[in-house]
Order: C-alpha cells, then structure tokens, then sequence
C-alpha cells in the first residue's frame, strides 16, 4: 500500500455502526490498516449541503444556474475514496465525480507529478496539440493511452471531453463511409460548393444508428444519439436519425433466460429492419453507436452474446462500428475496458473514452485515419497535461494491481446489494453489475431521490440514473473494507425509508 503522511484540518471521527447492521466493517480491516491516501472513515458536522455550501450556492458569480450544485468541496482535504465538502463533512465517495476519478482524490503519486519541475512548462503551457505539440507528445502518449490501447488499435486521437469525443468521432465515420462511397478522398468541386450551403452532396443525407436510452453526449450530433431525459434534449434542434430498442432485461438473469434472450432477438432484428429501411429512403446508416452498459439511461445491461451478434450485423451491412466507453473504460467492471468482456477478435471499430481516462478521445482503426489535414480539428485537441497523468496513474493500477481489487470489492458490493433487495423488497430491486459498476433499482423516482438525501447526511456520497436508478460508481482503490462500509451506511439509509 501506498504510505500517505497528512494531517487533516477536519477533526478525525469514525461514525459509529449500529448493532443491527449486516455488515461489519471493522471486523473486515482488523488486518488492513489503512496506509494508503485515505480517512478511516466518515465524518459528519452538519447537514449537506452546510452552512458555508448554502452562502456559496447564493453567489451569483459561479454559474448561471446552480440548482444542480450538490455542494461545494475543499479538495485540498479529500483523500483517497472520501470528498470533505466546505463545512468540514467527510464522506464515503461512491459517485466519484460523476465516474470520473480513478484512483481516488490527492493520490501522492499524482501531486507528485505535480511537483515535479519537469513537468511545469506542460503545466504552465497549454499546447495547441494538432499544430504545435510538445516534443515528448509521442512517447507519453505511448506510455498513457497506447499502452492501454483496445486490441486491434493504434490509432488515438485525443479531445477535452466525451461530448467532444463522440462529435468527432461521429465525423471520422461520416467521412470514412463517404470515403468509401466515392471510392476515393477526393471530394467533387460541386461536393465542396454545396457542403458550405448545408445541401447534399457535399453534406450527405447519411445517418449514425443509435439505442433508446443511451447518453453519447450533450453537443448537438450527440444529442441526437442521446435518449434518456428530455431536458437534456428539449428545444434543441436535432437530426433524424434511426433509433433502435434496447433490450429491457428482466432480473434475476438466471430465472428469465429464455424471455431475455427473445427481448435481444427482437432488439437485433429491430436493427437489421431499421438499416435496410433506412438503406431504402436514400438515407444509409453509416454507423451505430452503443455503450456496453448504458449508464445514464439507467445502468441497462444487455448480455454479451447481445453484443458479439450486433458486431456482427454492423459487419455485414457495411456500418462503422462505435462503442461508446466514455463511462465503462478505465477498469471499473474488473478489465480495462468493458468490451473486452465479449470476448471479440474484432469489436469495434472505433472506441471513445473519457471520465476515469482524463482525457477525451477515440481509438480508431487505420481506414478512419482523415486523409487531409483540419478535417478533424480544435485549437487544443485535448490537454496534454492529463495525458501525463494518465501515464501515472496507469503505473499505479499497474503496481497495486487495482484491477484485481475492483473484482474483488466489486463481489462483495454485488452481493450486499443482493442481501439488501431481500431484505427491503418492497424498496429494492435488479441489483446488476460487473466490478464495481454495479447499480439498484428503487420502487420510483421520489424515493430514489431521498434515498441518495438520506445517505448523503450519512456520509455517503450516491448518484442517480434513469428514471429509478441508483449506479455506483467508486474509485479503483476502493477495497473490500471500503465495500463494506458502503453497505453499511446504504442499510441505515435504506431503513429509513418507508
């Protein structure tokens, strides 16, 4: 374990555990002290938001619209799986930024980093990577993203985000398929005139396929492959594109083998229709989008053999295939990336990433390599700083093995989740998951709502997703006795509800 020396300014507390809890988190760590960057446990001084949270939500200079502001952090202060917020409360971190640290808060081999001076004029200046990138580019790419790259890629480009990933993306298919259409790269002189005046060909009437309850982004070719809550899409112009069923899985898995496996065949034949009709109306699919488990939609899994056969229909009709793991890379269901679990020679074609990678971006094959220069472009391109990081921090799930240790504490989260949908059956349901990407299901929305309220006063920090949802989504440090812990204050929260 990782030695972390702090002295923190928030008074140290355990909270304490209720003789009636399920599990015992104590008698879990009597042997595992904890060495590494971390609290022993919550601590609670008042309500959360707090005090200080509630003035600072006021200030009319953060944002235009705070209501989705939780509460302001003191990140200087969070360590290891817990976030302190500004009044001195000290919680269990199973959210994680919206999925997106991935080796818990002020790792000592991420400041150290930091604090290296061979590192400051990266820090210091922020290259514009397509044009002027610094000169060891290529060799921390090699040591970050190509080191973890998805078998049968080589290829990366690097952006800010997700939403910027999948925009992009979505052109290098686009432009691939037109590619492939013309029979060359070279575009028309009336393809060049027309496509400044938004008109066909040169911007051609093709589509991207996408899934009823995926999330791919918040920019406007994203959205139109978003499906999960109309706020995020309403008043917002969008293109129509063809949107195919998700399969709607019933739980426990074991006990509905055969209705699932009927929901998937009719989803993959609802694909083939969808792409032969379009194919008929002059508005060919060029590719399809997915996510190996469709996390803002509402934790949905479908089964591996789902996956493997919708690979294969994307071969034969001639479609890009793009698995979207914005949310799923970086470790979280016990192997690198989520797709690797369907056990594919050939799974995708292009594959974006972001959140627990750092930095946005996709890992594409060769023939989606743009043959002129700008046609995929931004100032910045992504920020060679994470990239830095991201090398670290690939050392570190490298060095203490954190791959095996979200398998592990992602068994013992699954199985609580299962104790406790037996114990609250009127409450819980569809407890799923792979490594520590598991999720619940509430009886609705409202008590979803206050369940994450509750737990969060508890020292446990949850977020939503779909429409009843509850997803977990801790750091790759997150270990056994964090598990338990978890499930600890999760069973007090949940008691409390009626």
């Amino acid at each position: 374990d990782q030695v972390f020396l702090m002295k923190p300014r928030v008074s140290p507390c355990v909270r304490p555990l209720s003789a009636t809890h399920a599990y015992r988190h104590a008698s879990q760590t009597a042997t595992d002290l904890v060495h590494e960057a971390d609290f022993e446990g919550p601590c609670m001084k008042t309500e959360v938001p707090g005090p200080i949270s509630r003035v600072r939500q006021a200030s009319r200079f953060i944002s235009s619209n705070v209501m989705q502001v939780n509460f302001f952090c003191d990140y200087e202060e969070s360590r290891g799986n817990y976030l302190v917020d500004v009044d001195g409360n000290r919680m269990l971190d199973v959210y994680t930024q919206i999925a997106s640290i991935p080796i818990g808060y002020n790792h000592p081999a991420l400041t150290k980093v930091m604090a290296d001076p061979k590192n400051l004029g990266t820090l210091v200046n922020r290259p514009a990577l397509g044009m002027l990138p610094p000169r060891k580019l290529p060799e921390t790419l090699f040591d970050s993203l190509i080191s973890v790259a998805p078998k049968g890629f080589s290829r990366v480009q690097t952006m800010a985000c997700g939403s910027c990933s999948n925009e992009n993306a979505y052109k290098s298919i686009f432009i691939w398929y037109r590619n492939k259409q013309r029979g060359t790269s070279k575009p028309t002189p009336e393809e060049e005139r027309t496509s400044l005046l938004n008109q066909v060909p040169g911007c051609p009437d093709l589509t991207l396929l996408s899934f009823m309850g995926g999330f791919h982004g918040r920019t406007l070719g994203c959205l139109a492959t978003t499906h999960t809550k109309a706020i995020q899409k309403l008043d917002v112009p969008s293109f129509n594109w063809p949107i195919a069923p998700y399969p709607k899985l019933k739980y426990p898995l074991d006990q509905f083998e055969r209705e699932n496996a009927q929901e998937e065949a009719r989803c993959l034949e609802e694909v083939e229709d969808l792409i032969e009709k379009w194919a008929k109306m002059g508005r060919p699919v060029a590719g399809i989008v997915i996510e190996p488990i469709q996390a803002e939609g509402g934790d949905n899994h479908a089964s591996f053999d789902f996956y493997r056969k919708l690979r294969g229909i994307a071969k034969k009709h001639g479609c890009a295939f793009l698995v979207d793991e914005v949310q799923t890379g970086g470790g979280s269901t016990g192997k690198f990336w989520a797709h690797e679990h369907w056990g594919l020679d050939d799974p995708a074609d292009i594959v974006s990433f972001s959140k627990k990678m750092l930095t946005g971006g996709y890992y594409y094959k060769d023939h989606f390599q743009a043959g002129e220069p700008f046609r995929i472009f931004n100032t910045w391109l992504g920020d060679h700083t994470k990239n830095i990081f991201l090398a670290e921090v690939i050392k570190v799930i490298r060095t203490e093995n954190l791959l095996e240790e979200v398998k592990r504490s992602g068994k013992v989260m699954l199985q609580g989740l299962y104790d406790l949908q037996a114990k609250y059956p009127h409450l819980l349901s569809n407890a799923r998951g792979i490594g520590t990407f598991c999720a619940i299901d509430l009886r609705d929305e409202a008590t979803r709502n206050v369940l994450i309220w509750k737990a969060r006063n508890k020292g446990l920090v949850l977020g939503g997703c779909g429409t009843q949802s509850i997803r977990f989504r801790p750091a790759l440090v997150f270990k056994e006795r964090h598990a338990h812990l978890f499930l600890d204050i999760f069973n007090d929260a949940i008691a409390e509800l009626r």
